[in-house]
């Protein structure tokens, strides 16, 4: 930029995007401040260098807020973990069951792990059920990336929501009946 440009000779634009020809850095410079511009390099491989007469400021300020866009657009994929245990509850299960299908329907993965303790580890078919229990009632809602597997004394699947068919309709969200059940027994006084 500007007198950091060390080429004998230099192809120079301007800020219309018209050719000033080969000029020397120094012309190109004179050429840039009497528009209140900089000289910025563009093309360094080029034979002679290519450069142009523009704002700079005004340019790093448009690449970020272009990368900003780029940025906003992304989808951050994040991973929840839903904790079971051997002998877990029915009601917990369900319970984090629920969770699990939140999460999938959010568009978060999911890591569902059962952690062994002492003598549970002779046991190792229980938890591969309640996991294989847990992917078959998710079904077609969440796609299985790890089947159960074994690390340690902690076992664990992955599963990451179904990918979208692009231009297919999305499949709309059922009503749930109100948590809480019936209002018996809610008598005032």
């Amino acid at each position: 930029m500007n007198e950091r440009i060390r080429a004998k000779e230099i192809r120079v634009i301007d800020a219309d995007g018209n050719q000033l020809g080969i000029l020397t850095p120094f012309d190109a410079i004179k050429k840039a401040r009497e528009q209140n511009l900089d000289l910025v390099e563009i093309s360094a491989t080029a034979n002679p260098p290519v450069c142009r007469i523009m704002d700079y400021g005004k340019f790093l300020y448009e690449q970020e807020k272009k990368e900003r866009a780029a940025k906003k657009n992304q989808k951050q994929i994040v991973l929840k973990e839903v904790k079971f245990s051997v002998n877990v509850d029915e009601h917990d299960y369900v319970t984090k069951r629920n969770h699990v299908l939140r999460f999938l329907g959010d568009g978060d993965k999911v890591k569902a792990s059962l952690r062994f303790r002492g003598r549970e580890m002779a046991h190792q078919n229980l938890g591969r059920n309640v996991l294989e229990r847990l992917i078959k009632e998710v079904g077609e809602k969440g796609i299985v990336e790890f089947r159960p597997r074994m690390e340690g004394n902690t076992m664990h699947a992955i599963m990451a929501p179904p990918k979208h068919v692009p231009g297919a309709k999305k499949p709309e969200k059922q009503q749930a009946p109100p948590a809480g059940g019936t209002q018996a027994g809610a008598s005032g006084g």
